[in-house]
């Protein structure tokens, strides 16, 4: 179930220029109130799936906040799931 910050963060999400300092925890907690199931993967990597689509990422580390690049991979993600902002 979405409440209002996530979608702020859907809202960003789809922002151009693309965001840099979207918060990788701002963007699980979305995917997940999207539907998404998540698995854990090796070290950094988390992957997510929603209505059939599939997307493995890294998290980002030291730092909180997704990279440009990770923040389109999401973009791409959802918007082949079926998921609009």
């Amino acid at each position: 179930m979405m409440n209002s910050k996530h979608y702020k963060t859907l809202s960003a999400i789809f922002t151009d220029p693309v965001k840099s300092n979207i918060k990788w925890i701002d963007i699980e907690a979305l995917l997940i109130g999207l539907g998404a199931v998540m698995r854990e993967g090796s070290g950094s990597r988390v992957g997510f799936s929603i209505n059939g689509v599939d997307i493995v990422i890294h998290r980002p580390h030291p730092r909180k906040e997704t990279d440009k690049g990770a923040v389109k991979s999401v973009r791409r993600f959802l918007t082949n799931a079926g998921v609009k902002p």
